[in-house]
């Protein structure tokens, strides 16, 4: 077996652990706060907790008809709702009014970039604040105790089809 197809399984599998710990700590998050943890909600938990890229309602809803069809908009709403309150999920509004979400994978600290023509998010971690930060805690008085930075604009493949 090649180096590149161990290194495969083994982040695989680290994946796998990952959604496997996430999913316990949201459950006991859900049953904490008086909520069940329906098979709904334990479907739409799993879509989330693999996904990579934020998932917009209608995306969660498209993928999960394929295999669980009485999965409403109305549940995928609710649910949504619910993880957010928890603060277990990233919600990003985008210019387009339209929402997406992506589970909250802690320690990770992230940020966004958000094309403005078709909503696609970016995340990224590089974050080099903590001057900014002291500098308009000194000037302000301001305690700051976290930060939400979005920059918006257009992604590559919106680039192209603009020129075309």
């Amino acid at each position: 077996m090649s180096h590149t197809a161990i290194m495969l399984i083994k982040n695989h599998f680290r994946l796998v652990i990952e959604m496997e710990s996430v999913m316990k700590e949201i459950t006991a998050k859900l049953r904490q706060r008086g909520y069940k943890l329906t098979p709904q909600r334990r479907t739409m938990l799993k879509l989330i907790t693999t996904s990579q890229k934020h998932l917009t309602p209608a995306a969660i809803y498209e993928r999960l008809q394929q295999e669980h069809p009485g999965i409403g908009l109305v549940t995928i709403y609710r649910t949504l709702g619910i993880l957010a309150e928890l603060g277990v999920i990233c919600e990003i509004n985008t210019e387009s009014s339209s929402r997406s979400y992506l589970i909250r994978r802690v320690p990770e600290h992230h940020h966004h970039l958000i094309c403005s023509a078709c909503g696609a998010v970016t995340d990224f971690t590089t974050c080099d604040l903590k001057r900014l930060e002291q500098r308009l805690s000194r000037k302000t008085g301001f305690k700051i105790d976290d930060h939400f930075l979005k920059f918006t604009g257009r992604c590559q493949k919106c680039q192209k089809t603009a020129l075309a």
